[in-house]
């Protein structure tokens, strides 16, 4: 069979219509485990981009979608996540062919949650968009209420490493608040939201033009959605290197912007955490997803009293770690997304050594002809790192943790502090008053104790610092795709007693 008979192939989705690119241009995915094609892609051109951008601006203009009322909007979402729960199984599964993800957490995490968050979404769709403010009887009566209204076109630019669960966070908030958008996917990783978008295009549930999906290189398409003036608002989730230039660019056009950007998020465990649960739960901040996460626990911090033991413990662990296919539901860790990552994961760790810490486990390689095809990195741990080392400041996105010894509680929480990020980080003890407090005293936007990873959609998630702008989630979601207006309606009727308009027209004399 030839490749063209046998991959999955995938348009451009504008307007409520699929199309080519204007150029017919394509290119090909692989599966990052074995190496072998999945699916062809349209490589969107500028014109493509163009079209998608007036498509949803004419939508929104409209107003089939952004003026209807949100209890109906409410129901489209409801409607679009049944849908999408009755295709779990093939949705979980493109996450694993296209992304690396293991079934088990593509199938038992990723795609169940991103459904529940639109459910969410949803919910707060259904909130009535003005909200009354307390009486005001200065200078005179006057009611006043605040309205929430939709900003327009919505350019989304999500990452590779939670494609599908990314794609709800984006376009959930944004369609709740009657925005139009246009969702740009990761290059590496499109497949999820493409099938997501044939699901939602099937179901014949939104008007056309309110949701698109451009696909193609961030370069040309992340760039003009950013620098396009009919896209009123920009949602970036990748690198802070990335964030930065989307900030510098919306910005001479004074575009609204959500970044959600990079971490290197402390793992600080304290002298009377219980070390059964704290060494799974360093596993699992570190090493779930490889560590392809951006509040991924990569800093473990660990007292003197505890440090040996605990590394002990973990190494041995972290060992029988299975390394594998990621269909196979016994698998514990997949592969990187793609060569590229696998090379600068590997770079990192060489740099690791280079630096003079000590690698515990893991490292540069493999023997096993199982993974010979695929992107994999065994999971490392370095032991003797200092918080000034390349390897525990800068971001790696791969199986690689960095262990840091600690005096006291107080240098645990300079040491946590000391990173140019501030996304997440996590607490564990026995004595949750003791946790709270090093969490409160911990510059980051989401803080776990004994836990990690769990984000609510019921609870704001961002960075401080270099980790991005803005929150995603909660219930304040709605608003950061959203324009907030004022209405005062004053309830006198007199002339007389406006005296703040003599200011400028003073009353004859009677």
């Amino acid at each position: 069979m030839t490749q063209s008979d046998s991959l999955r192939a995938f348009g451009l989705y504008i307007d409520g219509a699929w199309v080519a690119a204007s150029d017919a241009a394509s290119e090909t995915l692989y599966n990052p485990a074995t190496g072998e094609p999945i699916a062809q892609v349209a490589r969107a051109t500028i014109h493509d981009i163009d079209r998608a951008v007036d498509a949803a601006r004419k939508s929104f203009d409209i107003g089939s979608w952004s003026q209807m009322r949100p209890v109906e909007r409410a129901k489209v979402l409801e409607a679009i996540a049944d849908v999408l729960e009755e295709n779990t199984d093939e949705l979980a599964e493109l996450e694993t062919l296209n992304g690396g993800a293991t079934l088990r957490k593509s199938s038992w995490l990723d795609i169940p949650v991103g459904i529940e968050h639109l459910r969410y979404f949803a919910d707060l769709a259904r909130q009535h968009p003005m909200q009354s403010l307390p009486y005001i009887d200065f200078p005179s009566p006057s009611a006043n209420a605040v309205w929430r209204e939709p900003i327009g076109v919505c350019g989304q630019i999500i990452p590779w490493n939670y494609p599908f669960l990314m794609a709800i966070w984006k376009i959930g908030p944004a369609l709740a608040a009657g925005n139009s958008l246009i969702l740009k996917p990761a290059s590496l990783t499109p497949v999820s939201a493409l099938r997501m978008a044939e699901l939602i295009h099937e179901a014949d549930l939104l008007p056309h033009g309110v949701f698109n999906v451009v696909t193609g290189p961030g370069s040309l398409v992340g760039e003009r959605l950013t620098s396009h003036p009919k896209v009123d608002k920009i949602a970036f989730t990748g690198s802070t290197e990335v964030g930065r230039q989307i900030a510098e660019v919306a910005g001479r056009n004074l575009k609204r912007v959500t970044l959600e950007l990079g971490g290197k998020s402390p793992v600080i465990v304290l002298p009377n955490a219980d070390l059964d649960l704290a060494v799974d739960g360093a596993i699992w901040a570190a090493f779930m997803h490889s560590g392809q996460s951006c509040e991924a626990g990569t800093r473990l911090l660990l007292p003197d009293s505890l440090h040996d033991e605990f590394v002990e413990r973990l190494v041995a662990r972290v060992e029988q770690l299975v390394l594998g296919d990621p269909l196979d539901l016994t698998t514990d860790l997949g592969p990187l997304v793609s060569a590229a990552q696998k090379r600068a994961v590997e770079a990192y760790i060489e740099l690791g050594i280079q630096e003079g810490a000590t690698l515990r486990c893991g490292g540069v390689g493999s023997d096993d002809p199982a993974l010979a095809n695929g992107h994999f990195v065994r999971p490392t741990i370095f032991t003797d790192v200092n918080n000034r080392m390349r390897i525990a400041q800068e971001e790696i996105f791969g199986p690689v943790l960095s262990v840091i010894r600690y005096q006291t509680v107080g240098e645990a929480i300079t040491l946590a502090n000391d990173t140019n990020y501030g996304l997440a980080a996590s607490v564990w003890s026995r004595d949750l008053q003791d946790a709270q407090e090093v969490a409160r005293a911990i510059r980051a936007g989401t803080v776990w104790i004994n836990d990690h990873h769990l984000i609510n959609a019921k609870a704001p998630f961002g960075g401080y610092k270099d980790s991005g702008i803005g929150r995603e989630l909660g219930p304040n979601a709605l608003d950061a795709y959203s324009e907030i207006k004022h209405i005062h309606t004053d309830l006198t009727q007199e002339r007389t007693r406006r005296i703040w308009v003599d200011i400028v027209t003073p009353r004859l004399d009677d």
